[in-house]
């Protein structure tokens, strides 16, 4: 087997994983939607055991671990573009300063008509940041990654310890009651009462993602574009002492950190111990995202081969499939369309984004029969290439592709 043929797989595997993530993000993001209570307090009409464990096992195993394996993916292809462009003699930087432009306004519009928690415009300014150390060697970037990661779980460590110095008064249920159904109210008016709602909520959470997310984000970045210019997807073998390390280490220390996580939300001991958890998680996460991703890549290769092949078209078009995601919980859950936030118990709600996801799936693989690229993925190319990139296959590539299954 030729070079080609061999590496062409190994990037499926990648579209793959990132097909994993949009799965993983999906999971997370819903809970948004459909609870009033999100970010304020478990929700006491659904405390039934059922609704407990869905909540605790949904933010232990996918909150604050899946965009950050989907971070790592940004800069593992962040550097599959840099090496095209220094092949092709084109210049990078304005190339890719137009691609992050893009994708902020993409990220900007998404956050004040669908969803407050967008993640796309974090990723557009981290990725200029990306781009001004993507000419540093290895040996700085790495370092750089890790004291963003440390720095930011110590901060929120520290908050917790001044928060146990001076513990604030316990929370009221009923001042907490009467934040939900404001919300509640705001989210499941009309589409204007939806889009003032999101504006307020947007006040609260770009500070939180700046302070939080973005760090994190930015670290994990530099972690994939190590791994893209070492060639590790495509060379799974040479790597597997890594993997088994990452796998060893993200399950032994991130999963424990996970699972106190997932308790602190359902069971909430005071805002200190909060702030504690979160930083502990903070400073794991990141562990248990690469074991991810360690388990994952050489499963696609493997045993899990058809299951990469459902994913990576959903991967392939993963802004597209991202968007849509939160067209759809929108017009679900608030007065964009049926208004069912507050309605729905966990654990429907994680069936509802299995069906979801399901479809998506299907839809992915059926677009890019016929098409090269997704719709937004096709407009955010045209931005960054300056053109209008050919997006319909030709009846040779589909021929091509029939043959090579």
């Amino acid at each position: 087997m030729n070079a080609s043929s061999s590496a062409a797989p190994r990037i499926e595997h990648l579209d793959a994983l990132r097909g994993l993530a949009l799965l993983g993000i999906l999971l997370v993001n819903i809970g948004v939607f459909a609870s009033p209570w999100w970010g304020l307090a478990p929700d006491p009409g659904y405390a039934d055991p059922l609704s407990r464990a869905v909540e605790a096992s949904v933010t232990a195993l996918f909150e604050m671990k899946f965009y950050l394996l989907f971070s790592f993916l940004f800069g593992y292809s962040f550097s599959l573009q840099q090496s095209a462009a220094e092949r092709a003699g084109e210049a990078f930087a304005p190339r890719m300063g137009r691609r992050l432009l893009g994708l902020w306004i993409a990220g900007a519009l998404h956050a004040a008509l669908l969803f407050h928690g967008d993640i796309l415009t974090t990723y557009a300014l981290m990725g200029a940041a990306l781009l001004l150390l993507s000419r540093a060697p290895e040996r700085l970037q790495l370092p750089i990654a890790h004291a963003l990661i440390v720095a930011t779980a110590s901060c929120w460590a520290l908050l917790g310890a001044l928060a146990w110095l001076s513990p604030a008064p316990p929370n009221d249920p009923v001042a907490m009651a009467a934040q939900a159904q404001a919300t509640l109210a705001g989210f499941t008016g009309s589409p204007l009462q939806v889009l003032a709602a999101r504006w307020r909520e947007l006040g609260d959470t770009w500070p939180i993602l700046l302070l939080l997310q973005a760090p994190c984000a930015l670290a994990m970045f530099l972690y994939g574009l190590a791994a893209g210019r070492r060639k590790l997807a495509a060379r799974l073998d040479d790597y597997r002492p890594l993997l088994r390390r990452l796998r060893i280490a993200g399950f032994s220390i991130g999963l424990p950190a996970a699972l106190a996580l997932g308790a602190n939300a359902v069971w909430p001991v005071s805002e200190a111990v909060e702030l504690w958890v979160l930083a502990l998680s903070l400073l794991t996460a990141p562990l248990l995202s690469l074991a991810y991703a360690a388990t994952a890549l050489p499963w696609f290769a493997r045993g899990g081969a058809r299951i990469a092949d459902w994913l990576a078209p959903a991967g392939r078009m993963a802004l597209s499939n991202y968007l849509l995601q939160s067209a759809a919980m929108a017009f679900l859950f608030t007065g964009y369309g049926f208004g069912l936030m507050g309605r729905v118990s966990p654990a429907a709600v994680v069936g509802i984004a299995l069906a979801l996801f399901a479809a998506q799936l299907w839809l992915s693989r059926v677009w890019l029969q016929r098409r090269a690229y997704g719709p937004l993925e096709w407009l955010l190319r045209a931005l960054t290439i300056g053109a209008w990139p050919r997006n319909a296959k030709s009846a040779y590539d589909i021929s091509h592709r029939d043959a090579a299954k």
